[in-house]
């Protein structure tokens, strides 16, 4: 997750920077932890890092492209799953196992289906919302009123 929530900071502010100090105080993680995440994240190609004053991380990937299996699958192995000892060999084990790899399926096909971009636009307009509420109630009445 804090590889998806960086990617997003930095994505969500294309041309600057972002301090790594500023994302793991923002999610409350360890700075040190952060930085091994965000080196990785380099090594990808999806920030590019500048040392020093003003220094930070910035967003290097395609938005409109980059899903969020991609970034995730650099950290995490989703469908890796081992059956719990013994329990392979139960046909209760068996169905369990394969309800919970069918539901790795679906969860890696949503991941593979949403962009950063896609994400960074639901966040804007979940923004927009909670900004102008009263805009949403007013066109609601004037649809029932028509």
């Amino acid at each position: 997750m804090l590889a998806l929530f960086s990617v997003l900071e930095a994505a969500s502010q294309p041309g600057k920077q972002v301090s790594a100090s500023e994302i793991a105080e923002r999610y409350g993680v360890s700075a040190h932890h952060l930085a091994k995440v965000l080196r990785e994240l380099g090594r990808a190609g999806l920030v590019d890092s500048s040392r020093g004053a003003g220094g930070g991380y910035r967003f290097s990937g395609n938005a409109r492209r980059l899903t969020l299996m991609d970034v995730i699958e650099r950290f995490e192995d989703i469908g890796a799953r081992s059956p719990e000892p013994g329990a392979a060999h139960t046909d209760l084990g068996l169905a369990i196992t394969r309800v919970l790899s069918e539901i790795d399926e679906i969860a890696k096909a949503t991941f593979r289906s949403i962009t950063i971009d896609t994400l960074l636009k639901l966040v804007e307009r979940e923004h927009q919302a909670q900004r102008s509420p009263a805009a949403g109630a007013s066109e609601s009445r004037g649809k029932s009123e028509g």
